[in-house]
């Protein structure tokens, strides 16, 4: 199995998770916090977003047969709701909805709420792991390859995470707002593409 067909996966979970998106907002979450501070609750955050989308990403289809819920009918709605994400980054809204959200709680150590959950591992980033193990013909291999994508995606966001200061100073909030613009295109193309496969495997097209 070609490597290069899992590009679309990462380009999927780091459109959705935003990493760039999110590294402004981790700098004003732990202002204030010293730099060995700051890394303990960036990885912390990572993984406790790494569990919750691993959960997800193995148990996820059996939640859905459970509920009664086909996979097709999933996939087109998580596409739908990845549509309405892509709407938000290319209007603005996800960002001031982000910075509510981390306005709502600023304890002493944001790492599980809000940083790991909602805004890494939020609904659209279990939406998509659960589409992308979910896939026909899905094997064992190919979901433990859509979870290495996954950790891939998260050692960006550390990365981003430790170099966030630098990294706002650098982009500025025009590049910044370039950046989740451009992020926001590629996301409703991979919406609409969900929603079509999901036609597709009910035989609607």
């Amino acid at each position: 199995m070609e490597l290069a067909a899992y590009i679309p996966a990462f380009v999927a979970l780091f459109v959705v998770i935003d990493p760039i998106g999110m590294a402004p907002l981790f700098v004003a979450l732990t202002a204030g916090q010293t730099t060995r501070q700051r890394r303990v609750i960036a990885i912390r955050a990572c993984v406790v977003a790494f569990g919750i989308l691993t959960l997800f990403g193995l148990a996820g289809e059996a939640v859905l047969n459970f509920l009664g819920i086909s996979m097709p009918a999933f996939r087109m709605a998580g596409g739908i709701l990845l549509f309405l994400t892509a709407l938000d980054m290319l209007f603005e809204r996800r960002s001031q909805r982000r910075k509510g959200q981390a306005d709502q709680s600023h304890p002493d150590d944001p790492s599980v709420f809000p940083l790991a959950i909602p805004l890494i591992a939020g609904p659209g980033a279990i939406a998509t792991m659960i589409l992308l193990t979910g896939q026909t013909g899905a094997d064992a291999t190919h979901i433990l390859l859509v979870h290495l994508v996954m950790l891939a995606v998260l050692t960006v966001v550390l990365s981003l995470f430790l170099l966030a200061a630098p990294l706002e100073r650098l982009l500025g909030p025009t590049g910044i707002n370039v950046v989740t613009r451009l992020l926001g295109m590629l996301l409703a193309a991979l919406s609409v593409q969900f929603v079509i496969d999901g036609m597709r495997d009910l035989q609607v097209i």
